[in-house]
């Protein structure tokens, strides 16, 4: 039997990556994980807390550490925070260990997907529409470094994504 692979999504917030990741996760009979989630359940508080108390800086370093785990496992699709491509380390760690995938949605399609979501630390402010853009400009180039494949999740249910994502990489 072939080595299991890993299947990692990137891409910004509001991009489906924790719901797409468990339609392929099932698909594939793989295990599924977030890397939020798992930040948020070895520091048993919700990532808002974490910037609170820790900052950006903080949060990033946990990111870090937990992608790192969990890259080293085996057959695994794992969604990641939309800034963890920020950190070099994390990006040759993704690139290393599996295949990524990059979601790509509009910042039209965030805003909708986002707007009621109160557990973004970089989008309670005023103008949410303003932070997304200024992070796709920042963060767009290093999901299309680290990525093997590119996807478009706009106007496509997550199950129709992830049929997408398996018949991209032939699985």
């Amino acid at each position: 039997m072939a080595e299991k692979r890993n299947i990692f999504l990137v891409g910004p917030m509001g991009a489906g990556k924790s719901t797409i990741g468990k339609h392929l996760a099932d698909e594939l009979h793989l295990e599924f994980f977030d890397s939020d989630q798992e930040i948020e359940r070895r520091t048993g508080a919700d990532i808002a807390w974490v910037f609170d108390i820790e900052g950006e800086e903080g949060f990033r370093q946990r990111e870090e550490d937990v992608i790192n785990d969990l890259t080293e496992k085996q057959g695994i699709v794992l969604a990641t925070g939309g800034g963890s491509v920020i950190s070099k380390n994390v990006r040759n760690r993704l690139a290393a260990r599996g295949i990524v995938v990059y979601l790509q949605t509009t910042i039209d399609k965030q805003v909708a997907r986002t707007q009621r979501d109160k557990r973004r630390p970089l989008l309670q402010n005023n103008d949410p529409e303003v932070v997304l853009r200024n992070l796709a400009e920042e963060r767009n180039p290093l999901y299309e470094e680290v990525a093997d494949y590119v996807v478009q999740t706009d106007d496509q249910s997550a199950r129709s994504v992830a049929t997408q994502i398996i018949e991209k990489i032939g699985l």
